[in-house]
């Protein structure tokens, strides 16, 4: 009886580590210590989706970033460039709705905002998982709780910050508006020099609610879950003040740029000689790169522009969760940050840092306040004394689908 009960026991034991391994990452990680989803992400493979149209994020990315996995963690990563969020999400969602709840083809992606909300409500999404990240404790937790004002609730990290500004060719503007009101003024008095990207164009979408926070008493009209009576009365005046302007655009008007690489395209040869861009360092990038002459400079509106955090995300059904983890953790790193922050000629993307620099090292600290500023940036300061907030995704996915039907078709 005893040596039965001692085979018993030993093969407990062996099958122990083995079910353990075929449990779902899902069903274990929050009992996983860090070391132990470190481990299990070594020789793993992470498909990282994410809006392509920068080649220097993309280079970034694809280049340090990679490399950065691949030597500290023995993670390997693949960038998948899209245009379009949608992109990612319609695979997520193909795949869960064909019964596919592992071994999923998207792993990590880059979403905010409406994405978001669709992903989170639709449970495409794995988490809560940033609360075990070890660098999240360089982070404020209250300012990146929200993406467009729905909760995060762990189901996001932050990668970067962005804050919209007003890109304009000094040679042409020595003085650039300050309000939507001096800006459609210019735009008449300089016909042409003018445009935005069609909406759902994330940077033309920005600009539209910029006119959308112009039109109300206080950007505060605008906040919490979408009002109706609200939004018809502030949307009646935008649409008019979008339609009045619209004669004066490039092209009269009678065409939008697909997308703000467009646009900037278009001030780059000078066609258009004030642009808006949700990259308060873009202008800088491209003036080093040699794409932007060196006239251009940025300015913020008197009445604030709008900001946010970018995040990753991690799909519901990624064949390596414990990858991705280790991959988001990675982006949060004081050191991966700091990098990202310098120039593209020195390896960076001049990205805007989300970190909390009240709680990284002194020395970190010291080194990102060393940073030069170009001259055609703004200052921390500058930029942070103007930041409003975004609109719930609500007011965004009204707001994109009326400006086709009040503007583009009118």
């Amino acid at each position: 009886m005893r040596r039965r009960i001692g085979f018993v026991l030993l093969a407990v034991m062996l099958l122990v580590p083995f079910v353990g391994a075929q449990t779902p990452f899902e069903q274990r990680y929050n009992q996983m210590t860090w070391d132990q989803i470190v481990a299990e992400a070594r020789g793993q493979t992470v498909y990282y989706y994410a809006w392509g149209g920068s080649e220097i994020i993309n280079s970034f990315i694809n280049g340090y970033f990679k490399d950065q996995l691949a030597q500290k963690y023995g993670v390997t990563l693949k960038f998948v460039p899209v245009t379009d969020a949608t992109t990612y999400v319609n695979k997520v969602l193909g795949e869960k709705q064909a019964g596919k709840n592992s071994s999923g083809s998207v792993d990590i992606v880059w979403t905010n905002g409406e994405n978001f909300r669709t992903m989170k409500q639709g449970k495409l999404l794995f988490g809560p998982y940033a609360d075990k990240l070890p660098n999240i404790k360089y982070y404020n937790a209250s300012s990146t709780a929200y993406d467009f004002g729905f909760p995060v609730e762990g189901f996001e990290s932050p990668f970067g910050a962005a804050q919209v500004v007003m890109e304009y060719n000094s040679q042409y503007v020595p003085n650039p508006p300050k309000t939507i009101p001096e800006l459609v003024a210019w735009a008449k008095k300089n016909p042409g020099k003018f445009t935005y990207a069609a909406p759902p164009d994330f940077t033309g979408s920005v600009i539209v609610r910029h006119f959308f926070y112009a039109n109300a008493n206080s950007v505060n009209d605008l906040m919490g879950p979408f009002n109706a009576a609200m939004y018809d009365k502030v949307a009646t005046k935008t649409w008019a003040m979008l339609n009045e302007v619209e004669p004066y655009l490039w092209m009269g008007g009678k065409t939008y740029p697909e997308s703000n690489i467009k646009s900037q395209e278009l001030m780059r040869n000078g066609d258009i000689w004030i642009n808006f861009e949700y990259d308060p360092k873009g202008a800088e990038s491209r003036i080093i790169q040699g794409t932007y002459p060196a006239t251009i400079k940025t300015a913020m509106l008197d009445t604030g522009t709008i900001g946010n955090t970018n995040f990753l995300a991690i799909s519901f059904n990624s064949s390596a969760k414990a990858a991705a983890m280790v991959a988001c953790n990675a982006m949060l790193d004081p050191e991966v940050q700091y990098k990202a922050s310098l120039t593209p000629n020195e390896g960076g993307m001049a990205w805007m840092t989300p970190l909390d620099l009240t709680k990284v090292t002194r020395d970190w600290a010291a080194k990102f306040d060393a940073l030069p500023r170009h001259p055609s940036s703004l200052s921390g300061e500058v930029l942070n004394s103007h930041k409003v907030p975004e609109m719930m995704s609500d007011w965004l996915i009204k707001i994109e689908k009326d400006w086709q039907v009040n503007v583009l078709r009118k």
